[in-house]
């Protein structure tokens, strides 16, 4: 009895930060395993078996083969075959979920969301309608999709491996897809048909009109009777104490773009500055600068601030971001990163004013100067996404070889686990190792592509797991809900599973619902010494379904932002979807899988 209340007092604590979201859900997730080993649930020994798991190596694996297939272009042909020859608006984003869907069958929700954003931002913008009427239902094709294949989400994973537990085979690579492409295919059609009457409108604009900077940028001189004349650039910040930044110097008419703070400047030189009025001013009394102009009495031309070599971008942070909680003083973006920091949005309201106190926030759009050379690294190093396509080339060495290899690398590790030939985990590790070795990813690359909060997170919390089935918690559990049956038929009890299950998807991750769940549906069918297929099924399913809140899963967090949504704007579209999910589902669940 003591163990089962220090699993459920464990419990109970870890959905409550998680909630909260104060601390980081993987350390939160740590955390509790830690409880777990001094309160003597679990044993030293077998604390970090959960790194060992299938599940761990899979996902892993997983997102390591999805950055390969982006990197190659694999992914870009396909989001090109699929979007030729689309006029019609409706066409296209109906197109685009399904190609989001599709594309999170076989990879990682976030990367198949990644690909599709900045597409779906440009045709709201082209077709001058909001972001907001795409965006969402984008995030959630990309949670529909994961239902379709074993490695399509973690839950499916993580299910699955219960399954082995109870001691019968793992579910299959495609055992999923009857129900998972089911409720894909009416999820999809039920958002092209209300996805406009449900969503509320927010008054977003695209992104060129996003981030009006021209109104904070100014044009000043040095003169040669400037104290800045010989003195390096970082001056403006250090010895004068203002927060200015300098996106372009033009010198004997040749553009320095992002200058480095020890740039000497000299006579005659033009700084294209960013600056408050106040700082403005203080500047021009401070260093005995000339005013040239503002926006506002001489036209700046965007082009001043990027050039080849420096790109003008935005970002949408993710919330695993490192960058999250934290200023751009602290992170200390120009010096460790290379990076001007311009504007910031936060739910359509865009701020560029004392941007250094700005504490950042998962979903926040970033408009930043930073060299295109290493655009690549930044978006991987803060954990963030680009949101507009600018005609950058991130990845220049794409050749025919590394595209046909890596597709077919890749089509090759699912036939080896569907035809049961090898493991999943045993088949993706094998091709995200060959990746390395024939040279289409660096070794920094194959770690850089792996989220490592998510392994921590799920590595601490299936030993939890474990211990609420060891110490009969998920019995307990169970046996409430089995009072439910006598008066439930089949498909309504399989139903409440998956109610309850959606419920707490939609209030931490679904990773961690799968993991906690899992044990009670088995407990469930123990009990009453039935198949536990339509129960863990109905798991893996409703885990997956966290359509009703921006913090039941990350997509849902990144489109946010962009998107102008307010928390409480997910459920409109998302509880038609979650009431249709469950009432297919359920009786679906148990054709396919009968008790």
């Amino acid at each position: 009895m003591y163990e089962q209340i220090v699993v459920f007092s464990i419990i109970v604590l870890i959905l409550i930060f998680f909630i909260d979201g104060r601390i980081r859900y993987d350390f939160v997730s740590l955390g509790g395993l830690v409880v777990l080993i001094f309160s003597g649930v679990i044993s030293p020994e077998d604390a970090f078996s959960g790194f060992s798991h299938p599940a761990i190596i899979t996902v892993a694996a997983v997102l390591v083969i999805s950055s390969g297939l982006v990197k190659t272009g694999v992914i870009d042909h396909i989001v090109a075959a699929l979007n030729k020859k689309s006029r019609s608006s409706s066409v296209i984003m109906t197109k685009l979920m399904m190609i989001t869907a599709l594309l999170s069958g076989f990879m990682n929700n976030i990367g198949a969301l990644a690909l599709v954003l900045p597409v779906a931002i440009k045709v709201a913008r082209e077709h001058k309608f909001s972001p907001s009427r795409i965006l969402m239902p984008l995030a959630f094709s990309a949670l529909l999709g994961g239902m379709m294949t074993e490695i399509g989400t973690p839950p499916n994973l993580i299910i699955s491996s219960y399954r082995k537990g109870y001691g019968l085979e793992p579910f299959g690579f495609f055992d999923f897809a009857p129900v998972g492409l089911t409720v894909t295919i009416l999820g999809i059609g039920l958002m092209v048909l209300l996805g406009g009457k449900l969503i509320p409108k927010r008054k977003t604009v695209g992104v060129d009109q996003l981030f009006n900077i021209g109104d904070y940028l100014s044009e000043i001189q040095v003169v040669e009777s400037s104290k800045l004349v010989g003195k390096p650039m970082m001056d403006i910040n250090k010895v004068y104490k203002l927060d200015i930044v300098v996106l372009s110097i033009i010198r004997n008419d040749q553009k320095i773009v992002a200058p480095g703070p020890r740039e000497i400047l000299v006579p005659d030189d033009i700084l294209i500055i960013k600056a408050l009025s106040q700082d403005l001013a203080d500047l021009i009394d401070k260093t005995r600068v000339l005013l040239k102009g503002t926006k506002k009495s001489l036209v700046i031309d965007e082009s001043l601030i990027k050039s080849r070599d420096t790109a003008l971008v935005e970002v949408v942070l993710r919330d695993d971001s490192p960058i999250v909680g934290r200023t751009a003083l602290e992170t200390k973006l120009r010096n460790r990163y290379s990076i001007n920091l311009v504007a910031v949005s936060r739910k359509g309201v865009y701020s560029v004013e004392r941007l250094k106190s700005i504490s950042f926030r998962a979903g926040d759009i970033l408009l930043i100067q930073a060299p295109t050379s290493i655009l690549k690294d930044i978006y991987s190093k803060l954990g963030c996404l680009p949101l507009a396509e600018r005609g950058v080339e991130i990845y220049p060495d794409r050749s025919k070889w590394k595209l046909y290899f890596t597709a077919g690398l890749f089509a090759f590790s699912v036939v080896l686990t569907t035809t049961g030939v090898f493991p999943v985990q045993v088949s993706f590790v094998f091709a995200a190792t060959a990746l390395v070795l024939f040279r289409i990813l660096t070794p920094r690359e194959f770690y850089d592509a792996i989220e490592w909060p998510s392994i921590i997170m799920l590595g601490s919390l299936i030993p939890l797991g474990g211990a609420l089935q060891s110490t009969g918690g998920s019995d307990s559990i169970a046996n409430i809900l089995l009072k439910a049956s006598s008066v439930l038929s089949p498909t309504l009890m399989i139903g409440l599973l998956m109610i309850l299950t959606i419920t707490l998807a939609n209030l931490i991750s679904t990773s961690a619902t799968a993991i906690l769940m899992g044990p009670i549906a088995l407990s469930i069918a123990i009990a009453t010494e039935v198949s536990p297929d339509p129960y863990l099924m109905s798991v893996s399913v409703a885990a997956s379904a966290a359509f009703m809140t921006p913090i039941g899963h990350q997509t849902n967090m990144l489109v946010m932002g962009p998107g102008g949504y307010k928390f409480t704007d997910y459920w409109h579209l998302g509880l038609p979807l979650t009431i249709l999910l469950v009432m297919v589902g359920a009786p679906m669940i148990l054709f396919v899988w009968p008790l």
